[in-house]
């Protein structure tokens, strides 16, 4: 139980450490902005050794495809569209319930405006209690709870997969409609990192299989991301920092090129602190305006070295409430009347959803495990083994007490 008056004292040293902060922010922007501008002035000579180097920078700095100063806006989305749309949630395996086991829950969302059909809204959900579910994991170091997180993952790419296919193979002879399939956060998945090579083998190579069926069905996917934190194109604008510092000290000879090795943090050089630690949401928020996207980055993080034919670039759009991180596979990415339609039915679905996209909080909505849904699971669960004839089932004394507490 929280002592709010205790608490309250904290108030007031929270919101003056955020005003300093905000302000500190303004003034990172303002920077910012002027090495966005002069590095797009240089930008084929920075590009050039950005490439001979990029592996000995020692930053993850995304890799420009367009112009730092693209500034597009997104057409308006037709009226007839589909959004498919996928989330999970679960119930985490206790020793303390009546039996050991963990249940995964994926939310399926198919929304079809302006074509009189109705919507798909419905769950699927699975229980997992067999030792080769439940300790599977422990041979990586990885625990069950953990493991059952990355399973609903590939739930949720295997589930949007087939809710594609169902799709495409619905419109087969019709009208052509535009078709996106949505997935709520990033396409890059970097908690794969520093898994064991086993582990990610049981993880990654599901989830690109159901990105290749979805390609092959030709139903576009993008990735969500709200209140991103990524820092991967600021990384670039560090570099080029680091160079036009090198060319400072040179006395402004902005026409010699820098010295390899001379611009890295892992070759004893260090890259300029003052934008740390600046995200790439902010440096956007104030250069685009309602409706626009910024250029094209295609990632360079060291996970997507397994993700074969499927890269990942991103761009950041001005939602109207926030600025969005945007990602898409490179197929996708490489057609840019394909790209650009996406881009539009992501936008109307933040409008429809009032600043997040409706399909995506539907999914959710359907997906989520409530108080009340989880009371009901054990109960069934109870009764399951009664029937079957198992004896003293009931939780642990830990837990009875926990809901008994008369606090």
């Amino acid at each position: 139980m929280l002592d709010f008056i205790a608490l309250a004292k904290q108030m007031q040293g929270i919101g003056d450490h955020l005003t300093q902060e905000a302000i500190a922010a303004r003034e990172k922007v303002a920077e910012g902005r002027s090495l966005l501008q002069r590095a797009n002035a240089h930008l084929s000579k920075l590009l050039k050794f950005f490439h001979q180097e990029r592996d000995a920078i020692g930053l993850t700095a995304a890799e420009l495809v367009e112009s730092l100063d693209t500034r597009e806006t997104i057409p308006p989305a037709p009226d007839a569209h589909t959004i498919l749309a996928t989330d999970g949630s679960q119930i985490a395996p206790s020793h303390h319930e009546i039996a050991y086991c963990y249940l995964l829950n994926t939310g399926r969302i198919a929304l079809h405006y302006g074509q009189g059909r109705h919507p798909k809204l419905d769950s699927q959900p699975e229980v997992f209690y067999k030792n080769e579910d439940l300790y599977v994991s422990r041979q990586w170091g990885i625990g069950t709870e953990e493991w059952m997180g990355y399973q609903r993952m590939v739930a949720e790419a295997e589930m949007l997969a087939e809710l594609g296919i169902q799709e495409a193979a619905a419109r087969k002879g019709e009208g052509r409609s535009p078709l996106l399939a949505m997935v709520d956060g990033s396409l890059i998945f970097w908690f794969l990192e520093p898994l064991p090579r086993g582990a990610r083998d049981r993880i990654l190579p599901p989830i690109l299989n159901a990105w290749d069926r979805l390609r092959l069905s030709n139903v576009p996917m993008m990735g969500y991301v709200s209140a991103s934190r990524s820092g991967e194109a600021m990384n670039f604008l560090r570099f080029a920092s680091c160079i036009f510092e090198r060319w400072d000290r040179e006395e402004g000879d902005q026409n010699d090129d820098p010295a390899p090795n001379d611009a890295g943090g892992g070759n004893g050089h260090s890259f300029d602190p003052k934008f740390e630690p600046m995200k790439d949401a902010l440096l956007w928020s104030d250069w685009l305006e309602p409706g626009q996207r910024g250029p094209l980055w295609r990632s360079s993080s060291p996970v997507l070295q397994d993700y074969r034919t499927h890269p990942v670039y991103f761009c950041y759009v001005n939602v109207g409430v926030e600025i969005a991180r945007i990602e898409v596979p490179e197929w996708l990415a490489g057609d840019r009347s394909k790209f650009n339609e996406a881009l539009s039915l992501m936008l109307a679905q933040v409008q429809k959803g009032y600043g997040y996209p409706v399909a995506l909080a539907e999914a959710h909505n359907q997906a989520v495990v409530r108080g009340g849904d989880r009371t009901r699971f054990f109960l069934m669960l109870e009764r399951a083994m009664v029937t079957a004839g198992l004896k003293n089932v009931s939780t642990s004394y830990k837990e009875a007490r926990k809901r008994g507490s008369i606090a």
